[in-house]
């Protein structure tokens, strides 16, 4: 069977790697619980796939993923392509809108609602988004539905999360190389407040004043807001910039 590594070996290279790059954020990130993040790659996402789907219907592919003006607009007139298969026509088409308007008009891009509704939505872009990956391995390379899915499978299991979550609440960074500042943020995740008490039991942090010192300097630089009384802490924009950065570097591992 095709390994997940070949399975776009049709497309240019500018479109391949972006695809794969924004389909395992989507998936790191939601299984590192990061739910804004996870919601957000869905608009990428749509744009690659749209230049994609695109191209196989003109019949030549553009170097590089591009943004149409109106990405409603533009998915409707690929409802006009003649001999392309009807997933390409009607399916995606009409899937990739509904992706972007998670991206646009949802609580991931405005602050609003009585309820934040960012873990369903990535949810449901997690879902839309591994379809349409089978969707693609599956007429690009004329195979079946079944074998579409096994590659799509591994490009979204063979891996090992940054963090896991266990009984009582406890939580792990698995990787023990990861600096302890960034094991920290790591924790923080998502924005809620958390106890430092908790920080140290899941680092198993041993010294407890140099923890401490260690929050202060995160603080200091803004990645972390840390309470007068030094008891909680929570993660600050700066501080979600460079955790995105922690978990891009860490490198999946995918068949080969």
């Amino acid at each position: 069977m095709i390994t997940s590594a070949a399975a776009f070996g049709a497309l240019p290279v500018g479109l391949r790697d972006s695809l794969l790059a924004e389909y395992r954020a989507i998936v790191q990130n939601y299984l590192e619980r990061r739910w804004t993040p996870a919601s957000l790659g869905g608009g990428k996402f749509c744009e690659i796939v749209y230049t994609i789907i695109d191209g196989y219907g003109l019949g030549t592919y553009a170097a590089k993923p591009a943004k149409p003006n109106n990405m409603v607009q533009a998915c409707k007139a690929l409802e006009n392509r003649p001999h392309v298969p009807r997933s390409f026509q009607i399916l995606i088409p009409r899937l990739l809108p509904a992706l972007y308007e998670v991206r646009n008009n949802r609580g991931v891009g405005h602050v609003g609602g009585d309820v934040d509704s960012n873990h369903m939505d990535s949810a449901a872009v997690l879902a839309i988004a591994g379809w349409i990956m089978c969707e693609l391995v599956r007429v690009l390379h004329s195979m079946s539905t079944k074998d579409a899915q096994q590659v799509v499978d591994a490009l979204a299991t063979r891996r090992i999360p940054l963090v896991w979550d266990g009984a009582n609440g406890m939580r792990r960074v698995l990787d023990p190389k990861v600096q302890l500042k960034d094991q920290v943020l790591l924790l923080l995740g998502e924005g809620t407040e958390i106890g430092v008490t908790d920080l140290i039991a899941w680092t198993g942090a041993t010294n407890k004043a140099y923890f401490k010192k260690l929050l202060r300097e995160l603080a200091d630089t803004r990645m972390i807001e840390l309470a007068a009384d030094e008891s909680t802490a929570t993660i600050l924009p700066p501080g979600s910039v460079r955790i995105e950065g922690v978990i891009q570097s860490h490198e999946l591992k995918f068949p080969t």
